[in-house]
């Protein structure tokens, strides 16, 4: 694998076989090309990375997730970023030393769940 694009499922095995710098440069790539990735190249490119090895491994709340943010019409960028947006949320609470409970991951998931298209877009979308 040499190019990652959102719009494309990776091949999982592929995609695994990557180090995750590796990953990350790959996403960076991407959107260097395409710009629309906030105000950190970097962070936006990690989280792009972890949110495709979630799926790569078929983490099943993150699955679910994906594939109901893409039945409610989000295109496959989109739901990536809807997806990372839960998990910087998560990040940035743990890092604050306010995260929702002691369990992160149970966090993380709790707030997947509740993920649908509509809501990313009132809270992410600007032209919503």
């Amino acid at each position: 694998m040499h190019q990652y694009d959102p719009k494309k499922k990776p091949k999982p095995g592929e995609w695994l076989a990557l180090d995750e710098a590796e990953r990350i440069v790959m996403a960076e790539r991407y959107h260097s090309r395409h710009g629309d990735f906030g105000e950190s190249l970097s962070m936006h490119s990690t989280i792009h990375s972890i949110v495709e090895t979630q799926l790569a491994e078929k983490v099943p709340a993150v699955k679910a997730a994906f594939k109901r943010l893409r039945r409610q019409g989000l295109n496959r960028h989109d739901t990536i970023h809807a997806i990372g947006s839960v998990l910087a949320e998560q990040v940035w609470e743990i890092m604050a030393g306010t995260p929702a409970s002691e369990d992160a991951n149970d966090d993380y998931f709790a707030a997947l769940e509740s993920l649908t298209a509509e809501s990313w877009y009132e809270k992410y979308d600007e032209d919503a």
